[in-house]
């Protein structure tokens, strides 16, 4: 007897039916860029060369999703994802009002958020690079604003994960979960 019959037979619902939605790739990604942004700010007052190992890793793991983000399967490329002003707007405005519609990937704000998130994340890799060089070393413009972008970053992570939880409870599913296991709820 599978657990599945057994728990049929005690009365319980089948789980619904899941689809592959996040790949490998994607998933390691994501988790790997916030374990690094997080080394990254915690080391950046005293550790140098852990600091400057975790921007580079950013670095190279942002070009690799902007690479993803075309070869990728589908819902991880930009085409099934980025969406204009538009149609960000009215998604935030629906969910407001509890009326957004449910997506598989992305749905547009979270798309909108991913872009933002990647251009960040190139943004600080760059001043951080460019503090290293012979033209900027010690220039402090560019230290306040790879400072200002990091701070920056913070507030869009804290809407990424508002985001995130809103639209989880809305439709009723663990959004965390599928950026873990890769499914999501079947439509």
């Amino acid at each position: 007897m599978t657990i599945a019959s057994t728990t049929t037979e005690a009365g319980g619902a089948k789980p619904p039916a899941t689809v592959r939605v996040w790949d490998p790739f994607v998933r390691v990604f994501h988790w790997s860029v916030a374990a690094l942004f997080l080394v990254a700010y915690a080391s950046g007052e005293g550790i140098a060369w852990l600091h400057l190992a975790a921007g580079y890793a950013l670095a190279g793991l942002v070009a690799l999703r902007a690479a993803w983000g075309f070869v990728g399967p589908r819902h991880a490329r930009f085409f099934d994802f980025v969406h204009g002003p538009r149609a960000v707007r009215a998604y935030l405005a629906d969910m407001l009002r509890l009326n957004a519609r449910r997506h598989i990937g992305h749905n547009p704000a979270g798309g909108a958020m991913v872009v933002a998130l990647l251009a960040m994340l190139s943004a600080i890799a760059l001043t951080g690079h460019l503090m290293t060089t012979d033209a900027l070393w010690g220039a402090k413009w560019i230290e306040t604003l790879h400072k200002s972008l990091v701070h920056a970053t913070f507030g869009l992570i804290a809407l990424h994960v508002v985001g995130v939880l809103f639209a989880s409870i809305e439709h009723g599913e663990n959004l965390i979960r599928a950026m873990i296991d890769g499914r999501k709820r079947a439509p």
